[in-house]
């Protein structure tokens, strides 16, 4: 049976999860007596976890035809003549309305009605509950004749077995994508540095070379250096004066960190090596880690103000002192700084940055704390989409399962336990659980 992806949007993706039967449709009768049959309609409802008496009605309203679907025998029926495009088409709004989630556009949502007669859909994936549209002509329908209420989720986890059973097949050549990727990021390394590379192994050499040349002198030209040594009394030395000393740190600090520094040349050696070490206190440590920590994200602004490829901030990356800690924290706040609404969206166009920089093991954590991190400084707009960011960093392959869930229960069990982040997490975090789960039972 050939499968489509749910959803027109995601039609062009090789690896999306959620699919479903593409349609296929058969006229019958003549006159006024035909009729279009939708063959395969109960599997496709199935596949969108939703009635097919849903579906078969919705052609019905949208054509203005009458429709039936008969639950003994899944035939489903639209008087009339139709295209299997056109109803494919008005099929794919149904999804848009009906089935996709409105925050993330997962398809995984299920159906409430509110005791106001009001319908929602709620995401199984990231929380977010989208109000229909109640002026549909299907709202009725739905209404009178409400969806069954899964106990325990069954067929979900039937259907999520049947899409790993799909996906099996794709996952060869998941692989293998992943394989061409990383040669291209090898091959996409910049020519500017190999030249940087290339002129220091040539100055090492002409080094190298000239060293060669005073090792082994002639006779006349030991004569000729003596003669300059006896001439030549000039003692070459630093200047160590406290002016001199505060103008070389103006020159290689900023004029923030600058000031946090204190000289005290004025002092005998004799006396500095009797005192002790003076203890910093925590107040002290914040601010140099925090002055520190502004340093690193005005760095990585000016490199990204440049128009540095994801390798090129990668390589940027690693020549910058500090913990990789330290570094994606301020990577993070260069990337997203000022961002409220749109976090995910944002993060999801920027990820390129994220995957090039994570090339050693463990980066995965460092993501995820470095997600933790801003989300405590960043507003409480960007906060409740927190969620969203992790599904959307899952779904591109960038986190995966396992470091989401033992990130979640460090982070619950912690002091900050009730903070806002883990709440507004917590729904994507147990569906990943629920997968998790589900997985294993398979097994």
């Amino acid at each position: 049976m050939a499968l489509q992806n749910i959803g027109s949007a995601n039609k062009d993706d090789a690896f999306y999860r959620y699919k479903m039967p593409r349609m296929m449709t058969k006229i019958e009768g003549r006159g006024n007596g035909i009729k279009t049959n939708i063959v395969n309609m109960v599997d496709i409802a199935k596949a969108l976890a939703r009635p097919a008496s849903y579906t078969t009605k919705y052609f019905g309203c949208e054509l203005g035809a009458q429709s039936k679907f008969d639950e003994k025998t899944g035939t489903s029926l639209v008087n009339g003549a139709h295209d299997t495009a056109k109803l494919a088409a008005l099929l794919e709004n149904f999804i848009k309305k009906y089935v996709q989630c409105y925050g993330c556009g997962n398809p995984e949502t299920e159906i409430l009605i509110t005791k106001t007669q009001m319908i929602t859909l709620k995401c199984a994936a990231c929380g977010y509950v989208s109000d229909v549209d109640m002026k549909d002509k299907l709202i009725n329908f739905i209404i009178k004749n409400p969806p069954e209420q899964k106990k325990g989720g069954k067929d979900k986890k039937a259907l999520r077995r049947a899409e790993k059973e799909r996906l099996k097949e794709g996952a060869a050549a998941d692989e293998e994508q992943k394989k061409l990727k990383k040669e291209e990021k090898k091959k996409s390394v910049p020519a500017s540095s190999k030249e940087g590379r290339d002129s220091k192994v040539s100055k090492k050499k002409s080094l190298q070379g000239s060293d060669e040349d005073h090792s082994s002198p002639t006779a006349s030209g030991v004569d000729e250096n003596r003669a300059t040594d006896d001439d030549d009394d000039v003692l070459w030395q630093t200047d160590t004066s406290k002016e001199a000393a505060q103008k070389r740190i103006q020159e290689q600090l900023n004029a923030v960190t600058a000031e946090m520094v204190i000289l005290s040349t004025d002092e005998p050696e004799e006396e500095k090596k009797s005192k002790p070490a003076k203890k910093t206190s925590k107040a002290e440590n914040g601010e140099v880690q925090s002055c520190t920590h502004e340093i690193l994200v005005l760095k990585i602004k000016e490199n990204l103000k440049k128009g540095s490829t994801p390798v090129q901030l990668a390589l940027f990356l690693e020549s910058l002192s500090g913990s990789r800690g330290h570094v994606f924290n301020a990577l993070f706040e260069a990337l997203f700084d000022g961002v409220e609404k749109g976090f995910a969206e944002d993060v999801a166009k920027k990820k390129d940055y994220l995957v090039a920089a994570m090339q050693e093991d463990g980066s995965q954590m460092v993501v995820l704390q470095a997600i933790e991190s801003f989300c405590k400084k960043a507003s409480g707009v960007a906060v409740k989409e927190s969620g969203l960011v992790l599904k959307a960093l899952y779904d591109a392959d960038v986190l995966e399962e396992e470091s989401i869930l033992k990130w979640y229960r460090d982070g619950v069990g912690g002091s900050d336990k009730n903070s806002q982040l883990w709440k507004n997490v917590k729904p994507f975090v147990e569906w990943l659980q629920s997968a998790e789960s589900e997985s294993e039972e398979s097994d």
